[in-house]
């Protein structure tokens, strides 16, 4: 399996045209560019969210073409540490266009079994998947470009069941 880098997944924005969408599944994650932002959030100390302007200014720049950027959290209830972050965060995602809806893990339909190994997963326009890949310390390794019809399909109906169930960050009170 071959895997590209964050940052040449982040090109799949320039060319998608109409929907990109983001299914997480995991209560923690150990990105390096947080981990300072994370610690000092635990620690009740101001945060410094500069790290993620690059990614504001790509979403700003895609919706303000006319595109979407959607994202379903799947979480346990209570949060975890990373989660409650990941929480008080999401109004910076959200000022920059992307839409967020989170859905109790508990919630989730009993036969759901989700595709491409209960990976994370980039959907774009309904046509690549960009699958997440993580090491054994829930570190990134890179994402695996899957376009195989069955697949994407899978991805499809699980994107248009979840986001239907999910709960818009607004309205959702942990």
């Amino acid at each position: 399996m071959e895997l590209i880098s964050s940052a040449k997944r982040n090109r799949l924005f320039e060319t998608f045209t109409k929907d990109a969408f983001h299914l997480e599944l995991r209560d923690d994650y150990s990105v390096p560019d947080e981990d300072g932002p994370f610690e000092c959030w635990l620690r009740g100390a101001p945060v410094d969210y500069s790290y993620m302007e690059p990614w504001a200014q790509l979403i700003k720049r895609v919706t303000g073409e006319g595109k979407t950027v959607r994202r379903v959290r799947v979480v346990t209830e209570p949060h975890s540490p990373y989660i409650q972050w990941e929480y008080a965060a999401t109004p910076h995602n959200e000022e920059a266009g992307e839409e967020i809806r989170w859905l109790p893990r508990h919630r989730l339909p009993d036969e759901l079994v989700f595709p491409v190994g209960g990976n994370d997963w980039w959907l774009f326009d309904g046509r690549l998947l960009a699958v997440g890949h993580l090491d054994t310390d829930g570190r990134v390794l890179g994402s695996e470009l899957v376009e195989a019809a069955k697949a994407v399909a899978e991805c499809v109906r699980v994107r248009d069941l979840l986001w239907d169930l999910a709960i818009p960050h607004r309205e959702y009170k942990p």
